[in-house]
């Protein structure tokens, strides 16, 4: 832990404020957000009080022009993948706003990899605040992981809100006690986690909403063919295998953590419940249902291939056509692998997917073509998004609830004048 790092941040802002715009009510009236400007230039004051921060220096980001329906800025992105500490500002718009669901996806990216490289992580970097209280039902998975003792900020903040406190005047007290409180912990965990800087993300459109969309599949299969210490090939190094396959960490030592971890951590913030199993012993139920039960993402250690069976098991994949299973083949930049294993290795996993490469038949990385783990996190988003793709379109459909009714018909001139037909 550093004792103040404002000397060392490089001019990047301690948080990024993020929240819901709300419209205008009538053209003329004043601008509903400012109050918002006002929280934030709040906690700019005290952080500015409690850090050695210089004179000029960012002590936040608040986006100010966003307004629904515009691209956010390069200014945003830049600070989205800088900032240290990550709060959004509850109400019942924000968990409906796109904007702010990518905004939160963008910044959890930064946590998931920090947790990769550094196990000892030590608190969550997003703090939320409430702008008006939302009812726990309301608030998607990515809010409701985050357990949040609001009440540590005052009860009546926890009742009201920020709003509620800006507008009550005999909150007032309550009001700076609270604006106080959140920036002295923004400070804290800001001093505490030293979140490395992340992807300036300037794509907005392509990115997926913490919060989920409406209809997508609630929960995702993470799947591992690997190897285990106890079973691997002549001449392979152990560094990166396990007791398990499910232990397997192709990115060894950049990673401390199984592939498989990373990446439900990574799915989850899309808003996914996530279950995390060896292909091996779960290839009957991936395999045998018809229509698909969720999406899917199979991770696939190529060495798993010399076993034939394992292999007949991925070839098995392929022949039957699982396409909302997607399948990724890591293989970290710097693994040294002799160069007649990497020959067979490239033709075992040629031969095992050859179906994957006709159109439809589902995503397929290159063989062993993803060398890095933030190339995994960035494939790993198509990856996501093309099994869900197939799977709506394999899965199965209901019908609404409820007695059905006749459908319409259409009627001709003829039928003018005497009522709807029978």
């Amino acid at each position: 832990m550093r004792g103040d790092a404002g000397s060392a941040r490089g001019g990047n802002p301690y948080f990024f404020l993020s929240y819901a715009h709300t419209p205008k009510h009538d053209a003329g009236d004043a601008d509903p957000n400012a109050w918002v400007k006002k929280l934030y230039d709040g906690l700019c004051a005290h952080i500015m009080q409690m850090t050695s921060l210089p004179p000029g220096a960012k002590a936040g980001f608040l986006d100010q022009g966003m307004t629904v329906g515009t691209k956010w800025t390069d200014e945003l992105a830049q600070n989205l993948a800088r900032c240290q500490v990550f709060v959004p500002l509850y109400s019942r718009r924000y968990f409906l706003s796109e904007q702010c669901g990518r905004e939160w996806w963008a910044f959890s990216q930064r946590e998931v990899n920090q947790r990769a490289r550094h196990r000892d992580t030590p608190e969550n970097a997003i703090i939320p605040a409430l702008w008006v209280p939302v009812e726990p039902a309301q608030l998607p998975q990515a809010a409701r992981d985050l357990q949040f003792n609001h009440a540590a900020f005052g009860e009546d903040y926890a009742d009201e809100g920020f709003y509620g406190l800006t507008k009550l005047n005999y909150l007032k007290d309550e009001y700076e006690r609270a604006v106080y409180q959140l920036a002295k912990h923004i400070v804290k965990v800001a001093e505490a986690t030293e979140l490395a800087e992340g992807l300036v993300y300037k794509d907005y459109e392509s990115l997926p909403s913490a919060f989920g969309s409406a209809g997508h599949p609630p929960t995702f299969d993470i799947s591992v063919l690997a190897c285990s210490r106890s079973d691997l090939p002549p001449g392979r190094a152990p560094d990166c295998y396990g007791e398990t396959p499910g232990d397997w960490n192709p990115y060894h030592p950049v990673s401390t953590r199984p592939l498989s971890e990373h990446a439900a951590d990574l799915v989850r913030t899309m808003d996914y419940r996530v279950h995390v199993g060896d292909f091996e012993n779960e290839a009957d139920r991936l395999l045998g249902s018809w229509p698909p039960d969720s999406p899917g993402l199979l991770l696939l250690d190529r060495w798993a291939l010399d076993s034939p069976r394992r292999k007949a098991l991925m070839e098995r994949l392929c022949r039957e056509r699982r396409p909302w299973i997607s399948v990724m083949i890591p293989q970290h930049k710097d693994d040294p692998i002799p160069s007649e294993w990497e020959a067979r290795l490239h033709q075992l996993t040629n031969e095992a997917l050859a179906s994957r490469l006709d159109e439809g038949a589902g995503h397929r990385s290159l063989n062993g073509g993803i060398r890095t783990l933030d190339a995994f996190g960035t494939e790993l988003q198509m990856a996501v998004r093309q099994a869900v793709s197939f799977f709506e379109a394999h899965a199965r459909t209901y019908p609404p609830q409820g007695q059905s009714a006749p459908p319409p018909r259409l009627t001709g001139p003829e039928d003018l004048g005497r009522g709807a037909p029978p």
